[in-house]
């Protein structure tokens, strides 16, 4: 199992927490580093900091020469395709294909309409999904692209500047069975899941499988991974200690711990000691999932990050 960090960026991100937590996952021999895009914090606490989105994982490669890094994903809500296409390729290209391109179709309406934009019934962001992932890997082409589309439209147009391999790895989260899963066998090279039971999980890998089959897809050229947050301490004091701080910037102060810890057990996330969260992390690997995108909500503490790979990498590597 590979194990990375995900950060959310717009809930108190810097430039000092950001390298901090690059730092720190690269020295410790975590796998990957992620982010949100998002353009003001989704807990409601707006006046929290945050570091754009593109010039942090521009950092990423110029910090660590090994640590594969991406977005958690960017909404074609409010990211224009093109320029998805255009920084995909250069962050493609200066990290010599270690980047991964997560997009996906938008959700978040409040930071829509303060931000000025329109968030779409779900059926035309899907469309536009659709549309963007099309002109995006025509333009990775760099030839000359005349498009068409509903939504988006290219006359002639030509990306000079494209990734490596012809293509960035792309990542799209998600499981709708008619649509997103479908987009997944025909663009992905990973598929990114949130926490559900494991025979949601299963029914849901089947249909994906089947769509891969339509498309003539093999669905072994698909990783599968997945996000989830976690509170992981040494004993019971350091678990409650740390699911405390967690309940705080989540906006949950007040609340009764263990039952904010039962919720989460039964979400499936990570909670407890480091050998229960190994058969947790077990678990995931026997659904055919290969990647753990550490979900990380206290920026600060570094302490869990060493804990992890002390305790927790060395028997699920």
């Amino acid at each position: 199992m590979k194990l990375g960090v995900m950060i959310e960026g717009q809930e108190g991100l810097n430039w000092d927490r950001w390298r901090n937590i690059v730092g720190s996952a690269d020295r410790l021999g975590f796998e990957s580093v992620w982010r949100s895009d998002h353009l003001y914090s989704v807990m409601g606490k707006h006046e929290r900091e945050t570091v754009a989105l593109v010039p942090s994982l521009t950092a990423v490669p110029l910090w660590s020469d090994r640590l594969i890094f991406g977005q958690l994903v960017s909404p074609v809500s409010f990211r224009e395709p093109v320029h998805l296409a255009f920084e995909a390729a250069a962050l493609d290209r200066l990290s010599d294909g270690r980047y991964m391109f997560g997009i996906g179709a938008g959700w978040n309406e409040s930071e829509h309409r303060a931000f000025g934009f329109r968030l779409p019934p779900v059926k035309e962001r899907m469309d536009r999904l659709e549309e963007a992932l099309k002109l995006i890997t025509l333009l990775w082409s760099g030839e000359k692209v005349d498009f068409q589309g509903t939504y988006y439209q290219l006359d002639m147009a030509q990306a000079a500047h494209t990734p490596t391999d012809g293509k960035a790895k792309i990542l799209i989260g998600g499981g709708g069975e008619q649509r997103t899963l479908r987009l997944v066998a025909e663009y992905a090279d990973e598929w990114n899941v949130t926490p559900v039971p494991p025979d949601v999980f299963q029914h849901k890998a089947e249909v994906l499988e089947r769509h891969c089959r339509d498309v003539g897809r093999d669905p072994s050229e698909i990783d599968r991974s997945i996000m989830l947050s976690h509170v992981i301490g040494r004993d019971e004091q350091e678990i409650q200690e740390r699911a405390r701080r967690i309940m705080a910037i989540t906006g949950r102060d007040g609340q009764d711990v263990d039952e904010v810890l039962q919720g989460m057990r039964e979400r499936g996330l990570l909670i407890g000691t480091p050998d229960e969260v190994v058969e947790s992390i077990k678990m995931r690997e026997e659904q055919g999932i290969s990647r753990i995108m550490l979900q990380t909500l206290d920026m600060d503490d570094i302490d869990v990050l060493e804990l992890i790979a002390n305790e927790i990498m060395p028997q699920v590597s």
